[in-house]
């Protein structure tokens, strides 16, 4: 790793983020504090990807701050530097765009993204997609969760030789996905049928 793993900034991370977050929930039924979100994304990276860098452990406790917060890049640069900021930019969503063109988007930035970036990418689906097939929000349709799984597997496809073990274990979670949830996931050549495929046009 390019750097030694600072546990004092990974914590200041850590408090910083549950401040920011404060009194966010996430949408499963036990409607959890959201900080446990990127700390489940920050640990997936140490544990099962093997990862002890500051740089891209703190970035996944910070990932959702400017998205979801209202955290300034500034606070986030200066607290934790720019290589940090940087990181989180990289997989910060522009909340001013319609939730399709969003997640669009995020399949057409990930080729692109930094090796760190892809990282927090990987561990945040890995997460996501398993806690969707898991603990599920309460008002999602079975249909909602099928989509969201091959959503998220079509922007992994899109990363993957990143790290062996995370999409592994984000393979696992889609085989899993697809015998509770009873359906296939479809290849990433057919994208562009889907409604977030890069080239989607809309039949009308």
């Amino acid at each position: 790793m390019d750097e030694e793993l600072d546990f004092l900034t990974i914590l200041d991370a850590a408090v910083f983020a549950a401040e920011k977050h404060q009194g966010q929930v996430r949408k499963n039924k036990h409607h959890s504090p959201y900080i446990t979100h990127p700390l489940l994304v920050a640990r997936a990276i140490y544990e099962i990807g093997d990862i002890d860098d500051t740089c891209i452990l703190s970035a996944a406790i910070l990932h959702d701050t400017l998205e979801d917060t209202r955290t300034t890049e500034q606070e986030i640069a200066d607290r934790f530097g720019e290589k940090v900021l940087s990181i989180v930019l990289e997989v910060t969503d522009d909340k001013s765009e319609d939730k399709m063109t969003r997640k669009r988007n995020q399949i057409i930035h990930a080729p692109y993204l930094s090796y760190k970036a892809k990282i927090v990418k990987l561990a945040d689906k890995l997460i996501n997609c398993r806690d969707i097939l898991k603990d599920p929000p309460e008002d999602w349709s079975l249909e909602r969760r099928r989509d969201y799984i091959q959503w998220g597997a079509d922007v992994v496809e899109n990363i993957r030789g990143t790290n062996s073990p995370l999409e592994s274990a984000f393979d696992q979670v889609l085989s899993e996905a697809q015998g509770r949830l009873n359906f296939k996931i479809l290849p990433y050549e057919s994208v562009n049928e889907r409604p977030w495929g890069p080239n989607f046009r809309k039949i009308s």
